[in-house]
């Protein structure tokens, strides 16, 4: 049995980041769904709080998720100009079992 390996990744963003830091998830979006180990990458702005964003990320294996943390994108985009945004920030990881008829 194979899985998918998924991450969940909840932002509140600092008052008055959130629009320059939904411009950066759009460059960071784009470039994660190139890397090679993604399956998806998907980000959501929070309605009642719009200083609320959730990411949800899947990826072939937990070393995809890994890799994905040492490209530049990740370095430059993540690193330098969205974490420093943030008011907080947790991220959880969980896995995805492919039921036993569906194909590896």
């Amino acid at each position: 049995m194979s899985c998918t390996f998924n991450v969940v990744a909840r932002y509140r963003t600092k008052p008055g980041t959130t629009e320059e830091i939904l411009k950066y998830l759009e460059k960071m979006a784009a470039h994660t769904r190139e890397e090679p180990g993604n399956i998806s990458y998907e980000y959501f702005h929070g309605v009642e709080d719009d200083r609320k964003i959730i990411i949800l990320e899947s990826y072939h294996t937990a070393h995809d998720f890994d890799l994905h943390k040492q490209t530049q994108h990740f370095l430059t985009i993540g690193a330098v100009h969205i974490i420093p945004e943030l008011e907080s920030r947790s991220v959880s990881t969980y896995v995805t079992p492919t039921a036993p008829n569906e194909a590896p």
